[in-house]
């Protein structure tokens, strides 16, 4: 397979970033760059969303919170939708 250079621009805080994302992948930029163009022959178009599974600061925030108040034995807990419906009077 004969190989050639592809030399594209990009800004430098982009470039450092996409590394570092793809290191924790197991990538390096080239395998990651030849990934995208091989998806994309192969999906006729833009291709894929190959990403670390990490939540946001708001799900991250509510993950904490729902695991602190299972946790928590002084937090009333309910086994059935009916029973928290009649708590919450509904």
């Amino acid at each position: 397979m004969a190989t050639t250079n592809l030399n594209i621009r990009t800004d430098k805080d982009v470039k450092e970033q996409a590394e570092q994302i793809f290191s924790e992948l197991g990538l390096n930029m080239t395998t990651a760059v030849n990934i995208f163009l091989k998806t994309t022959i192969r999906e006729r178009g833009l291709p894929f969303a190959l990403k670390l599974d990490v939540p946001n600061e708001n799900t991250a925030d509510a993950i904490k919170e729902g695991k602190r108040i299972m946790n928590d034995k002084s937090v009333k807990g309910y086994s059935s939708m009916e029973e928290l419906k009649a708590a919450l009077d509904v």
